[in-house]
């Protein structure tokens, strides 16, 4: 297991109950990961009035005509199931005055199903709940301060990884190395976000697909010292904050999927010259986003009193290693990626707010229970390779990434973001300029509108291929 957010936490408890010893590789300590960051909560249909087919059919509007429906259908249907799982691990969700779950409201969202754990601390709470089982799991061996330098292999099969000393043989290795919103440079993202684990999974033989689906989260705070892309939850706006431009007025409905709420902001930005929008959430309860309200005002930004100057980041990558509904990477056998490392079309050209928290547990344990079908590995390749596979980029990188393949994008910029030395900001361009639309997180300003035959169809990078080719999923 290569990761220690919350898909490969989750994971690895599943495989360890079902009897499976586990080696857990993290480069950071337990807990410190992107998901600790994470303010947002876990989306599933848990009221009265919700059910798994309205939740269906919201991820699939959200999609704009990509979603994966059967990989929709498998999280949509196993949510429910997987929140039971978490509080059995210990983990205790916000509850109402009547002692029920207390159920968010979120962008793109038609019913209130958002889970969270200390308001916008949820991914702190189930991060430090989900470690300590992992800590102190007979069954789990924990190597934190370690890198994965690449997969190994033999005869095209995954046999386990080499790391940065030493080397780890598994009948299934699972890579949750995260997404790669940290190579924009302004981005929501801690910065080893970087989309190594895509590379690794390259570097193996496996697909990547989606690359150029960036989702930008409209409400990173802008212009404070110490606070910059800082995320403002979007379930502040759910309780009642709005957007406002330089001229008082609001200008887009709040609880609009991402994607519209985000190219909301950017045009207000173009057309006006101002740095971005002005988030009010002072009718927002302060007690309902402590961490929130605290890390503003030690910035000097009481949002009690006043207005938060916000704009959109780089915040989710939808694309990543081509996966089935089990998690298994499409061209190499024995590898497996869940959470923000996969690409299972569940997220289509814009992520549903808050499903990728429930993909992780969902297809966490079905990567797991999978993976332990597996045959032992044989010997194989385990030599480290002669330069990195997966570097972080430069801050030259960053940049040019975010001037060259942000939220709206050009055949020019993207021609020359395909000569950038890193390999993946090469891949973003390259799929990027194959799909000659707009639709969704994906802008281009010569192809305004979504082409209807692209709908369902993915931007695949075989093993070794820089140009991508278009495939309809099921």
């Amino acid at each position: 297991m290569v990761g220690a957010g919350a898909a490969g936490l989750f994971a690895a408890l599943t495989a360890a109950q079902q009897g499976a010893m586990v080696t857990l590789v993290s480069a950071r300590p337990l807990a410190e990961t992107a998901s600790y960051w994470a303010q947002g909560g876990a989306a599933a249909a848990l009221a009265l009035d919700d059910s798994p087919e309205i939740h269906l059919q919201d991820t699939l509007t959200a999609g704009r005509g990509l979603t994966r429906r059967s990989a929709a259908e498998v999280v949509t249907n196993e949510a429910a199931a997987r929140v039971r799982d978490l509080q059995a691990l210990g983990v205790h969700f916000d509850g109402d005055r009547q002692g029920h779950l207390a159920l968010g409201l979120e962008g793109g969202h038609s019913k209130r199903r958002i889970i969270h754990a200390g308001g916008s601390a949820t991914g702190r709470r189930i991060l430090r709940e989900l470690s300590a089982k992992v800590a102190e799991h007979p069954r789990i061996n924990v190597l934190e301060g370690r890198r994965a330098a690449r997969i190994a292999t033999q005869d095209g099969r995954a046999t386990g990884v080499v790391l940065d000393e030493g080397a780890l043989t598994a009948r299934a290795t699972i890579l949750a190395t995260g997404g790669a919103a940290a190579l924009w440079s302004r981005t929501t993202n801690p910065p080893g976000s970087f989309g190594s684990g895509f590379l690794l999974a390259r570097d193996a033989g496996a697909a990547l697909a989606d690359l150029e689906f960036t989702q930008f989260h409209p409400t990173a705070v802008i212009g404070v010292p110490g606070r910059e892309g800082f995320l403002i939850s979007e379930a502040v706006r759910g309780e009642g904050a709005t957007l406002h431009g330089p001229d008082g007025e609001r200008f887009i409905d709040e609880l609009a999927p991402r994607d519209a709420v985000a190219h909301a902001i950017f045009r207000l930005q173009r057309e006006t010259g101002a740095p971005g929008a002005e988030l009010d959430m002072t009718m927002v309860d302060p007690g309902r986003f402590p961490n929130v309200v605290a890390a503003l005002r030690e910035a000097g930004v009481d949002p009690t009193k006043q207005r938060v100057p916000v704009a959109p980041a780089s915040h989710y990558v939808m694309g990543g290693v081509v996966t089935d509904l089990d998690g298994r990477a499409d061209g190499v056998a024995g590898l497996y990626a869940v959470g923000e490392t996969a690409c299972t079309g569940l997220h289509g050209a814009n992520r549903l707010a808050s499903n990728s928290l429930s993909e992780c547990f969902v297809f966490g344990r079905r990567a797991a229970l999978a993976g332990l079908d597996e045959p032992e590995p044989g010997e194989s390749d385990a030599a480290e390779p002669e330069h990195p596979i997966a570097p972080p980029p430069t801050r030259e990188t960053r940049t040019a990434v975010w001037r060259l393949a942000g939220l709206e994008r050009t055949e020019q910029n993207l021609r020359e973001l395909l000569n950038d030395p890193h390999p993946l900001a090469r891949l973003v361009a390259a799929c990027a300029l194959a799909r000659e639309e707009t639709r969704g997180a994906h802008a281009r300003a010569e192809f305004p509108e979504p082409d209807p035959a692209l709908d369902a169809r993915h931007s695949v990078l075989s093993a070794g291929s820089e140009t991508p080719s278009f495939v309809a999923w099921l």
